[in-house]
């Protein structure tokens, strides 16, 4: 007797288990009043909440609740109406007005209403399918997701449970109260906000518009970086890179490689190959091969140096110059340590070790100004203040002719060529004298109160000494050549700067930071893809065509759409 009851005991518990094993893998209802009405719904169970109590719906950890059930038994399906809710433990809670699903193939539908929520956003559509095994939600009939900090929308939305992560395709627009995203393929991550951009993409807002091919950006925070035919448009700048970064709270932008801020209004570009721009501020500055260059009487001028700076409004630009400075312009160049260029006066200082070539003539002092017309962008005078100094080579003797002085004053003509220059205070002066047939026949050495030269044909013609001049002129044979240069000459002919190449001449090509990419995205699998296919119930809403991805709805597609539309 003992040992028929142990075995009894033993089958009981087997059968018990084999049991639950069984009703593990079938969709389980409970609750709610139960019929049968073979002429509605031939081959189901009917379940109907009564009040309060709702019918409730289980299969392998997921939760469903309604007002009413049908269930499909023997095809292990159930249809489930009004007031839906699908729960997936903390990971998805879903509302809606109707859903199905298959035990089987473990396939949601939901439509009507839907609204679905995770820990950290929502999401709202009209129809939306779940896969379990994949543990992937997906909607292509337009959806709206909220987070924290934005709004998402989009034609097609994939939800990617175990990474957190949304896949948007076509029309995607993320809304927030400072700026709107538009791309046709974007990657959004619910536990940090951040968002990757593919193809054309723009981030517009009240006081930039950012534009892409590829970028990250963390809408949480504000800040991101492009790559791919990247810019960012201010109101008056536009500025391209390699590489761009962009923070909005602080107002700050910063550009790697290959860069060009371009200023709209001011006809003036930058490049270099690292810069940063300071938009509250209204300031630029650029180094690694830095360049300024801007248009004056339709004739581009070039300011080079270690480092750049332009700062001010619209209509009173700044260019500051700092180390190793260069500038070009095609009648025009020179050197120094550091330059300051103001747009409002047209004046431009040479500051420190200054040197300026125009013609033939080399000038030099302890700092040099130059003078433009604001209205006519021309060239207009230059100064140059203490030890003074302009030297050209003579023609043919080899010798220099040589003025200095304390200060000079300077005229450029209608051409940006000198046509007068006056030279005051302790003026000393070492001429070649030709005649018409450009034999030299002197050497004139002499000093006066002040000097006046004319210019023509960037040569000087006429020299004429004021105020107590003291000179002579002697045959070249009677004057050696230790007494034939003024002190303080020093001839720099071979720096001149006579293309705007040699802004870089003898200059090290800088090393180019690497650019950290954004790799493509993965190709993601088919949604609706299955080893078997779906096994669609005749029962059910949805048909075989709608178990398939679209041809239109792949990422390619909607690129190449998007390519023949632009």
């Amino acid at each position: 007797m003992k040992k028929l009851l142990f075995f009894i005991f033993i089958s009981l518990s087997y059968f018990s288990i084999a049991q639950q094993t069984v009703n593990d893998s079938l969709i389980n209802v409970t609750g709610g009043l139960r019929e049968i009405n073979e002429d509605l719904f031939p081959g189901a169970v009917i379940y109907s909440g009564n009040g309060r109590k709702q019918v409730y719906v289980q299969h392998k950890g997921l939760e469903m609740w309604c007002d009413r059930a049908v269930l499909y038994q023997k095809d292990n399906f159930i249809r489930i109406f009004r007031n839906v809710q699908i729960h997936q433990g903390d990971s998805i809670k879903m509302n809606s007005e109707y859903a199905e699903y298959n035990g089987t193939s473990q396939l949601a539908f939901a439509s009507g209403n839907v609204f679905m929520r995770n820990p950290e956003t929502t999401l709202k559509t009209d129809t939306l399918f779940f896969n379990r095994i994949k543990q992937q939600a997906y909607y292509r009939s337009g959806g709206t997701v909220k987070d924290t900090a934005s709004t998402l929308k989009s034609r097609i939305g994939r939800y990617f449970i175990k990474e957190k992560r949304y896949q948007f395709l076509d029309d995607v627009t993320v809304t927030n109260p400072e700026y709107k995203i538009d791309s046709n393929h974007l990657n959004f991550y619910t536990d940090t906000g951040h968002s990757k951009m593919y193809g054309p993409s723009t981030i517009t807002s009240k006081t930039s518009t950012v534009y892409c091919e590829r970028g990250f950006y963390d809408t949480r925070n504000d800040e991101g970086y492009f790559i791919k035919n990247s810019r960012i448009d201010y109101n008056n700048r536009t500025v391209k890179g390699d590489s761009l970064y962009f923070n909005r709270g602080r107002s700050f932008a910063s550009a790697t490689n290959n860069i060009v801020v371009t200023d709209t209004i001011n006809k003036s570009v930058i490049k270099g190959h690292y810069a940063e721009v300071y938009r509250a501020k209204d300031s630029v500055f650029i180094t690694k091969r830095a360049v300024a260059i801007s248009i004056q009487d339709q004739d581009s001028v070039y300011i080079h140096a270690d480092r750049l700076m332009v700062t001010g409004p619209e209509n009173d630009r700044m260019v500051r110059g700092f180390y190793d400075v260069r500038l070009y312009k095609s009648n025009l160049s020179g050197k120094c340590d550091s330059i300051v260029t103001r747009q409002r006066t047209g004046l431009t200082k040479m500051i420190t070790k200054p040197i300026l070539w125009n013609g033939k003539s080399q000038m030099t002092g302890d700092s040099i100004h130059i003078q433009s017309n604001t209205l006519t962008e021309r060239l207009d005078s230059l100064y140059v203040f203490n030890n003074a100094f302009i030297v050209d080579q003579d023609s043919s003797s080899g010798g220099f002719n040589q003025i200095k002085g304390k200060e000079l004053i300077g005229k450029f003509n209608d051409s940006s060529h000198l046509e007068i220059i006056k030279i005051n205070k302790n003026v000393e002066n070492l001429i070649y004298s030709r005649n018409e047939k450009k034999e030299l026949i002197g050497i004139n050495k002499g000093t006066s109160g002040r000097m006046e030269i004319l210019f023509e044909n960037k040569e000087m013609t006429i020299i004429t000494n004021y105020d107590n001049p003291d000179d002579k002129t002697y045959p070249p044979e009677e004057l050696p050549e230790n007494v034939r240069t003024l002190r303080g000459l020093k001839w720099r002919g071979d720096e001149k700067i006579i293309s705007k190449e040699d802004l870089f001449k003898d200059k090290p090509k800088p090393i180019l930071t690497p650019i950290q990419g954004i790799p493509l995205p993965d190709i993601e699998e088919d949604f609706f893809k299955k080893e078997t296919p779906f096994n669609i119930n005749k029962n059910s809403r949805l048909k075989e065509e709608d178990l398939k991805t679209r041809s239109t709805d792949t990422p390619d597609a909607i690129k190449e759409e998007k390519e023949n539309e632009g």
